[in-house]
């Protein structure tokens, strides 16, 4: 008896026989499987693993993972935790968390509730020690509602530039 089908007797699997975990773990997947796993898994592909994918696909499967551990439902909802993620983007005019309006609009979310957390962000911004302030995160916050509604529409959406604030310094 081999070592793996000495683990396989203890976990009480017969030779040869393979959960689907450790299947799947065993399983290389290319950058499109990859990709679709991000998507099932996180609502989208952020831009960095669009890139990091095409390299290695394992440390996107392993991250996607880690999402789903964090954003999936619990005693707070997918949907709330997306827009909480989105909110706290609009708050520190962070051009890459505001997109979590897409995997909010997956789990749910209405234009009025992408509107209403998108607001609380914008509120925030005026409270964070050094922040941006509500004028920057007003831009952020209208953002996440344009890339709602085309993604809604199944248009293309593009990410915000990043703010030029520099907290006074030059």
């Amino acid at each position: 008896m081999g070592l793996l089908d000495f683990v396989k007797s203890i976990l009480g699997l017969a030779p040869g026989e393979q959960t689907t975990e450790v299947s799947k773990m065993a399983e290389k997947m290319t950058t499109e499987q990859v990709n679709a796993y991000m998507k099932q898994q996180c609502g989208f592909v952020p831009r960095m693993f669009q890139v990091i994918n095409t390299v290695t696909p394992d440390p996107g499967r392993t991250f996607a993972d880690f999402y789903a551990s964090i954003f999936g439902d619990g005693a707070l909802s997918r949907k709330v935790k997306e827009l909480m993620f989105m909110s706290g983007g609009v708050a520190y005019c962070s051009p890459r968390c505001i997109i979590h309006a897409i995997p909010a609009a997956e789990a749910g979310a209405t234009w009025n509730e992408v509107f209403e957390a998108a607001a609380v962000g914008m509120i925030l911004a005026g409270f964070v020690p050094g922040g941006p302030g509500i004028p920057y995160a007003f831009e952020y916050a209208l953002k996440c509602l344009d890339i709602f509604d085309k993604f809604k529409k199944g248009e293309k959406w593009e990410y915000l530039p990043a703010p030029k604030f520099d907290h006074g310094v030059y």
